[in-house]
């Protein structure tokens, strides 16, 4: 990729636990070594199991969490070493919808204070209309500027941080599960809705969800994380897997049960702790194909058209 509009390089975050007068607190690495890149206009999806580091990984995106190693470069400008100053002006550009559209807004809030606060950040006004404009941005009509979150629906309050996200006119956005809390119907009117502002504005986006079924439909590219680390890279969302953990979240998510769904039945063991893993493959333990090698050195990413990390891959 020759000029990606983001890029991570071997991205860490270590976050301690616990600790006392006669104990040391225990380390976790949520994020290990990420590199990855994002071109303008592409929409790449981020999977993988609860804790797997999907949103510690959104957060280090956006310089909303320190990383403890590595670097986010974004259209050339490394925004971990930003001052506060230059971050405050970059981060126009760059934008957040999260998963709980209730809890990510202020109650105190009408809608219109809601979309006024990206501009009062960067010591701004909106122009005249720019508040009606963003609510029918997102379809939403422009009475409800005086609404308050707990008057919307599940799928308005979804929609007005959609247009928050999009008040800067930013080039990129993460979306960290924005349709998790949302019924089936909501979901797909929120996915045609983010589909139609990548087209019209030409916004890239990073999607994170466990949903692989959803990543498959809507994003260009797939990133699979397992305990914090990359496992693999689909480069298209039809492409067969190629590790074994891809294999299994593909086989839960589309099984035809739906008590099946979102729990890989498919796999044995137990998910190490994270903070004490397991010299080799993390993924071992779980793993049909696991052998002695496996549990000796772990794989390294590799292989430029379809990358994995698997001493074994299907």
């Amino acid at each position: 990729m020759a000029d990606p509009l983001v890029e991570a390089r071997d991205l860490m975050r270590r976050f301690a636990s616990g600790g006392g007068l006669l104990t040391r607190p225990r380390t976790m690495l949520a994020v290990r070594g990420v590199s990855l890149q994002i071109a303008r206009g592409e929409v790449l999806g981020v999977v993988g199991e609860s804790g797997c580091g999907k949103s510690t990984l959104a957060r280090l995106m956006l310089r909303l969490i320190e990383p403890s190693a590595g670097s986010v470069h974004f259209d050339g400008a490394e925004v971990t070493r930003l001052a506060p100053r230059a971050l405050r002006r970059l981060r126009r550009r760059m934008a957040m919808v999260f998963q709980d559209p209730y809890s990510s807004l202020d109650p105190r809030f009408t809608l219109a204070d809601v979309l006024a606060e990206p501009f009062a950040v960067q010591g701004e006004r909106p122009a005249p209309g720019r508040i009606e404009a963003l609510l029918a941005q997102v379809g939403l009509a422009a009475p409800m500027a005086a609404a308050y979150p707990h008057q919307l629906s599940g799928g308005q309050r979804q929609r007005a941080g959609i247009a928050r996200a999009l008040a800067l006119s930013p080039d990129f956005i993460v979306l960290d599960e924005p349709t998790a809390s949302l019924d089936v119907s909501i979901q797909a009117q929120i996915i045609g809705l983010l589909s139609d502002l990548r087209r019209d504005l030409g916004l890239t986006y990073l999607f994170i969800s466990h949903d692989l079924g959803l990543v498959r439909y809507f994003c260009d590219r797939i990133v699979v994380m397992y305990l914090g680390a990359v496992v693999e890279v689909l480069p298209r969302p039809d492409a067969a897997p190629r590790h074994p953990y891809t294999s299994a979240l593909m086989d839960s998510t589309f099984a035809p049960d739906p008590a099946r769904r979102r729990t890989l039945t498919a796999l044995a063991g137990e998910i190490p702790s994270p903070f004490d893993l397991p010299p080799g493959c993390a993924f071992a333990a779980r793993c049909p194909r696991a052998s002695d090698l496996c549990r000796r050195e772990t794989p390294a990413l590799s292989g430029d058209a379809h990358p994995t990390a698997c001493h074994h891959p299907l």
